[in-house]
């Protein structure tokens, strides 16, 4: 600014050495007005480091209002037996039905017009995590802001203790559901719901009578086989079964807590205390309209909270 000043100074004053150097010093003078007042102006002075600016806040990764909705997993998800006797009812699903009394995750986050247009239930009676990584692939498939997943029932619901799903088996089913989808849909959300808690679904329906000759048709029979039986070796099969629920869901809760995308429900579904009034009359162990109600309930609750539960 001084040396602006000099040859301004300069040029207009021809007229000797004596202007020359009266316009240097009132230059000079005001270049040391400036040094001084430099930082109470806001100017930084030369050789002084420069303050840091604001980082401008990251955007969030977890959109709480996604605006399409592919369901994965199994007869849960599909209303198996919530309408009428050994059928799927879809409509009333937690996921993405469009039962105005269930009010369905995807009726909440789409609206009933966004339901019929953006979202898919993909999920399939009696699947197991084996079957996930091609639901997932099917899922991708319509590009969906979020994907719903509910699985691992069916894995603990076996014939016998011996052939429910292993844990690294069911591990290794859910990674590479989410490989599938991260190739096909990167920018796709997952909800995970946690397993259910089977034992709990065995003590409220062993004092029905119909609901307990119902379950020795082989429904979930690891846990709810011999349903009056309590002497030690029921008791040891059905907390060996409970154990493996437990596993399951810390395998869901790890896998999701890799994927910035993914969240888990921090156990919500598996903690939830199920009564005879949320499941289903026919079988006593999937949940009927209440209890497709309160699932919907929990997931949207989860999806739209600010915080990873």
């Amino acid at each position: 600014m001084g040396q602006r000043s000099t040859r301004s100074g300069t040029r207009r004053a021809r007229t000797g050495v004596a202007a020359a150097l009266a316009t240097a010093t009132l230059a000079a003078g005001a270049l040391a007005a400036c040094d001084s007042s430099s930082e109470s102006d806001g100017r930084r002075p030369p050789g002084a480091s420069a303050r840091p600016s604001p980082s401008p806040s990251p955007t969030p990764v977890w959109d709480r209002s996604p605006d399409s909705l592919a369901a994965v997993g199994d007869s849960i998800t599909r209303g198996f037996d919530a309408c009428m006797v050994l059928s799927d009812c879809p409509e009333v699903s937690w996921a993405t039905g469009t039962d105005t009394g269930v009010n369905s995750l995807a009726m909440r986050l789409l609206g009933a017009s966004g339901v019929k247009e953006r979202s898919w239930n993909l999920a399939r009676s009696g699947a197991d995590a084996a079957d996930l990584p091609e639901q997932m692939a099917r899922a991708a498939a319509h590009d969906p802001e979020l994907v719903t997943v509910m699985i691992g029932a069916n894995d603990a619901c076996a014939d016998t203790v011996g052939r429910m799903t292993p844990v690294e088996e069911f591990r290794a089913s859910l990674e590479a559901a989410m490989d599938r989808l991260r190739n096909d849909a990167p920018k796709a959300q997952v909800y995970v719901a946690s397993v259910p808690d089977l034992k709990r679904l065995w003590s409220e329906g062993r004092g029905d009578a119909l609901g307990s000759r119902i379950w020795e048709l082989g429904i979930c029979a690891t846990m709810l086989g011999d349903a009056q039986d309590v002497g030690v070796r029921a008791q040891q099969r059905r907390d060996t079964v409970q154990q493996r629920v437990v596993a399951y869901n810390e395998v869901l809760k790890d896998v999701c807590a890799k994927d910035d995308r993914c969240r888990y429900d921090g156990g919500a579904v598996f903690d939830y205390r199920f009564s005879g009034a949320q499941l289903s009359r026919w079988d006593w162990f999937h949940p009927g309209r209440d209890g497709q109600q309160r699932l919907a309930e929990i997931a949207h609750r989860n999806v739209t909270a600010a915080q990873v539960p």
